[in-house]
């Protein structure tokens, strides 16, 4: 650990803080209907769509409604998808001449993309035609990040209004996400890369001549990459043009293109947060969410920055010669011009985003290095998390929490004039029960099945156990990222890995639904002596106890299991 390596997270940090308030505000001015930046020239485009679309403006939606629309438009996308892949060999744009994508690898990419969840079995510049990736996926990365800040915007919309029955309009809201935050943030983002060296064209991979070994050749991968990493990180997807993902020099070739994509991950679900406080009229309470995130935040990189700067005793020491000696620090898998620091921030941020774009492999890295990214996913990445999901997610533990501190006044718990009843407590706990259940079910499953499930495994004994756990936990939450010791790419793998995104997505979305449309049929109260203040530190604090110690109860035996018994037979040096 160095200096340099805090400073780093000091800045970063720093530059975050700076754009939660201005972004904040610039989404309730998105989803309020009121003036913005872009209005002269998006405003009668969007009234064209409504027209071309026949979508009613005025007319708002129930909480079932506003689900019917979300899963319907989910599935027909997906679909969509599903037939791009397996004809793509038939298709233009394809200047590679790759084949069609098998029926269960096809199935899984489709259903990964459009749940946000955009994990990888496959090696994407060998497997997917540019037509594919442009019109398959890379639309995906823009509507399933729409869908997950439109359901957050309608939960906030839940808790604002007061006797209400509606809570807002799907399609009009998913338009105005994607006219006004999504595209044109991403065409100056992808512009900004192109600049410092992203591809960005149609041409077919270039070959080039060995220096090293003369009439050998190597073929470069290239393509339209900006626009597809562009969205990929603002939308919190995942997804990489190329196996290396971020890690490519292609995807990520300088300091400040990592900064900005790191930045990128974290700007609209910090944002959102001051939108909560904007839009109840509590912009304490929006800090107070903000600090709880944070912390949480810090606490994961603290832990993952120290177990990578201090490798165990058979790597201590260890040096990479070239121009330069590296300095102490486990390096393995990690893009030495990012260095340990960088490495484990982008870990972090990564998987309490939802975004699987790591600069490095979080197999290579320590067991308790690697519990880090696994644990964030496991507590429903509410540590700012995707765009929408985090928010949605911790505001259910918000309501855990008012629930929990009105029980010790001995109070009916009231959240932002709204009281807290049975069935607001019972839709949060099944959002909550769900993800475990999903997540330790199939990992069960696929432990006991040794033809299915541990024949893929390159690493046998405890961190086995973490590779199929961190894939299961990692797709439920819809983060994308891997462990990467373990081949996914089997019928068995694919399929059910598959029916867990989908299961993480839309099982989970459905109570967040239900809550926001019973919240905003009650009246508001005034506050009382009994109400808990939640714009204060000490709601900040209650809410961190209740999401460590939720996570704790329903996921630290698979932990125990899998980092931290790797952990501890390392240091007694067993494993070696």
């Amino acid at each position: 650990m160095t200096a340099n390596g805090w400073l780093q997270f000091a800045i970063y940090s720093l530059v975050l803080l700076a754009t939660v308030r201005p972004v904040g505000i610039y989404m309730v001015r998105v989803f309020e209907g009121e003036r913005t930046w872009f209005d002269p020239v998006l405003r009668p485009l969007e009234r064209l769509i409504y027209k071309l679309s026949g979508v009613n403006v005025e007319q708002e939606m129930t909480w079932y409604q506003y689900a019917y629309a979300t899963l319907g438009f989910s599935a027909v996308t997906l679909v969509l998808t599903y037939i791009i892949e397996r004809l793509q060999a038939h298709l233009p744009f394809n200047p590679q001449h790759l084949a069609n994508v098998g029926p269960d690898l096809a199935w899984n990419t489709a259903v990964s993309f459009t749940t946000n969840t955009n994990w990888q079995s496959y090696t994407p510049e060998s497997t997917m035609s540019y037509l594919t990736e442009m019109v398959g996926l890379a639309t995906h990365n823009f509507w399933s990040a729409a869908m997950g800040i439109v359901v957050a915007v309608a939960l906030i919309r839940g808790i604002k209004r007061t006797s209400a029955s509606t809570i807002g309009n799907f399609w009009v809201d998913t338009t105005r996400a994607l006219l006004y935050v999504l595209v044109p943030t991403c065409v100056i983002y992808a512009l900004l890369l192109v600049a410092q060296g992203v591809p960005q064209n149609l041409h077919a991979y270039a070959v080039a001549h060995t220096l090293e070994q003369p009439g050998q050749t190597q073929t470069i991968g290239e393509g339209p990459v900006a626009s597809q990493e562009a969205i990929k990180m603002l939308g919190t997807n995942g997804g990489g043009f190329f196996n290396a993902n971020s890690a490519h020099p292609y995807e990520n070739p300088t300091p400040f293109s990592n900064f900005l994509e790191m930045l990128s991950i974290f700007i609209i679900p910090a944002g959102l947060t001051y939108t909560l406080g904007r839009m109840t009229g509590s912009p304490g309470h929006g800090w107070a969410v903000f600090a709880a995130m944070y912390v949480l935040f810090a606490a994961g990189f603290g832990v993952a920055y120290w177990a990578e700067s201090h490798p165990y005793s058979s790597i201590h020491g260890a040096t990479v010669t070239g121009t330069a000696t590296l300095p102490a620090g486990n390096y393995e898998g990690k893009e030495v011009r990012f260095g340990v620091a960088d490495s484990s921030l982008f870990a972090t941020i990564t998987t309490d985003a939802s975004c699987g774009a790591v600069n490095s492999m979080h197999d290579s890295f320590t067991p308790l290095g690697g519990m880090v990214p696994m644990a964030n996913i496991m507590l429903g990445e509410v540590v700012f998390g995707g765009v929408g999901a985090g928010m949605y997610g911790i505001l259910i533990f918000v309501v855990l929490s008012v629930f929990i501190a009105g029980l010790m006044v001995g109070r009916t718990p009231e959240y932002l004039g709204k009281k807290i009843e049975a069935y607001d407590v019972k839709m949060s706990m099944l959002y909550a029960l769900i993800f475990p259940l999903v997540i330790l079910g199939f990992t069960a499953a696929f432990v006991l099945l040794p033809n299915v499930g541990l024949s893929s495994l390159n690493n046998p004994g405890p961190h086995g156990f973490s590779e199929i756990l961190y894939a299961y936990t990692s797709a439920a939450g819809n983060n994308g990222s891997a462990f990467a010791g373990l081949n996914a790419n089997t019928w068995w793998y694919n399929v059910c890995l598959a029916a867990v995104m989908l299961l993480g997505r839309y099982m989970m979305k459905i109570p967040v639904l239900a809550l926001a449309g019973n919240l905003a049929m009650k009246k508001s109260v005034p506050p009382s002596p009994g109400t808990f203040p939640v714009n204060t530190s000490l709601f900040t604090v209650l809410l961190i106890g209740v999401v460590l110690i939720v996570g704790a109860l329903t996921f630290f035996p698979a932990l125990s299991l899998g980092p931290i018994l790797e952990h501890l037979l390392l240091k007694s040096g067993q494993l070696f």
